[in-house]
């Protein structure tokens, strides 16, 4: 059964981001087999969308990130960095020596 929204029917978790960006995902993702100039000029209208909606990838990174914690958690529990060891700094004397 598919779902609307709005006035627009998704029947896929394809059309389902499609809605969510705006844009089909071939602008983003590219297709298999396109040549230089179709990639080009994929790249140059993805350029021009973002420059007219900066907060796109932001809005894409979010959505993103909440699919991801839905529906696969494991992958955004990284294990922390080591942090890098940091000379500790002794302060130094002033004053005569003895």
């Amino acid at each position: 059964m598919p779902d609307f929204i709005g006035p627009h029917r998704a029947t896929s978790t394809t059309d389902f981001l499609e809605l969510a960006l705006g844009t089909p995902l071939d602008l983003w993702l590219g297709q298999e087999g396109e040549s230089n100039q179709e990639r080009a000029a994929r790249l140059a209208a993805a350029r021009d969308i973002i420059a007219d909606d900066p907060g796109l990838y932001d809005r894409t990174t979010a959505l993103a990130v909440e699919t991801i914690g839905q529906t696969m958690p494991e992958l955004l529990r990284l294990a922390p960095t080591p942090r890098p060891a940091v000379p500790v700094r002794r302060p130094r004397r002033r004053g005569v020596a003895a």
